[in-house]
């Protein structure tokens, strides 16, 4: 069932127009960058992107690097860099965004981690990493509340087959080593202090994980819902792998470094993390599912309606990068397609500045994550319009704003909102 926000998206043109301050509206199209494939093609180029070409041919167009040339980010600390953070100073790790965007609790000293239910046999190798694409909230509820020596563990089942866990007690270090073999075939891996910081604590936080992770084949391997699951003919989802180790540490918020009150919209629970982490407000939507499934009428309803209380408003859309990792060009090319008509129709002439870019590009040919710099696009009030009429990764080359790092993209942002910080006199 949708859920229809009543809203007018034309509303901040009825605002005075005498404001000294203007709004943004930032889309990140998670790894829409991709090499040309199909046809010679990428699927950007493939798609059919009206009210995007119609952005790109309105504003300055460009390309970038979004961590720095040669750089391959991961979606965490992309979006740190965009959001104007940067990762090499401000990042702690990735389950810290995991947990808060499962909506848990974290303090000083806490220690989270992103995690998967996977497949194991009974000799520990990994015969899927992902349990097929299943969770289950009864699974994790059999683990959530487990205590090894002074540690209490808490974990929470977010999209399909991923988890937040948050270790909670006296001396524990994000300083160890990912239990997640990566990769199917392997053997699971024993968690280690990582050697540049191997002490008591870091000793002490690898014997709980690998507790817990042992602890968790035993709970689930027979649990009625992975016996239910064998009758079905599906994978069980019988033991929880850890990565990501992070630790909660406070940092000043989007309004305190830049002045504006921030919204974000996304369906995965990472996304609405980061935000949490920088302390914008995260609104929920229905039908905002992190899949290629996603509302993306429901997206495009909130972010007008999230303009009237914020300056800012990030919307994130994660189908794209999930084509990709699939090599599915098809299904990229559809999804590219489906935003454009779905949520940029319903956002592309109201009185804010409209930007759109990835936070990496995800080449349907490799299935990962690559360096290849991802287009950006700025349209509003006083832009260079560069002669651009095709928003895609070789049309925006020639584009008025160049070549720019993700870090760049909130400091000009703000000039053009208002927000602007002169450097000397």
């Amino acid at each position: 069932m949708n859920t229809k926000i009543s809203v007018d998206k034309n509303k901040a043109k009825d605002k005075d127009k005498d404001k000294d301050k203007d709004k943004v509206i930032l889309l990140i199209c998670d790894g829409l960058g991709d090499r040309p494939s199909l046809g010679g093609k990428t699927p950007l180029q493939a798609a059919d992107t009206p009210f995007i070409d119609k952005i790109s041919e309105d504003g300055i167009n460009g390309l970038m690097d979004v961590i720095s040339p040669g750089i391959v980010p991961g979606s965490d600390t992309a979006h740190l860099a965009i959001l104007g953070y940067d990762p090499y100073k401000y990042y702690p790790g990735r389950g810290v965004f995991e947990a808060f965007g499962a909506d848990m609790e974290l303090h000083k000293g806490d220690v989270a981690f992103r995690a998967n239910f996977a497949t194991v046999d009974d000799k520990m190798r990994v015969i899927d990493r992902r349990a097929g694409r299943k969770g289950s909230k009864e699974l994790a509820e059999a683990l959530n509340g487990l205590e090894i020596e002074d540690i209490k563990i808490f974990l929470k089942n977010t999209t399909e087959h991923r988890c937040a866990v948050v270790m909670k007690g006296k001396n524990l270090s994000k300083y160890v080593s990912d239990v997640d073999t990566h990769e199917e075939g392997g053997i699971v891996k024993d968690c280690k202090p990582l050697t540049l910081k191997e002490g008591a604590d870091e000793r002490k936080t690898a014997g709980i994980v690998n507790e817990f992770v042992r602890m968790s084949y035993g709970i689930l391997n027979e649990h009625p819902v992975n016996e239910e699951r064998r009758r079905r003919g599906e994978p069980p989802a019988n033991i929880v792998l850890l990565r990501g180790a992070g630790s909660y540490e406070e940092v000043p918020s989007m309004k305190e470094r830049y002045g504006f009150g921030a919204a974000c919209i996304a369906g995965a629970s990472l996304y609405k993390g980061v935000a949490k982490y920088l302390g914008m407000d995260v609104v929920p939507v229905e039908g905002a599912t992190g899949k290629a499934d996603t509302n993306l009428n429901n997206k495009a309803e909130a972010a007008l309606h999230a303009l009237d209380e914020h300056d800012f408003v990030f919307v994130h859309v994660k189908g794209t990068d999930n084509s990709g990792h699939e090599g599915d060009f098809e299904g990229k090319r559809k999804m590219i397609s489906r935003i454009d008509k779905e949520l940029v129709a319903r956002i592309e002439d109201v009185d804010s500045y409209i930007i759109i870019t990835a936070d990496h590009s995800t080449p349907v040919s490799i299935k990962r994550h690559s360096s290849d710099p991802v287009p950006v696009v700025i349209k509003g009030d006083g832009v260079r319009k560069d002669g651009v009429n095709k928003f895609d990764e070789i049309s925006v080359a020639s584009g008025g704003l160049g070549r720019i790092r993700g870090i760049d993209l909130v400091p000009i942002l703000s000039d053009f909102m208002g927000y602007y910080k002169m450097y000397g006199t």
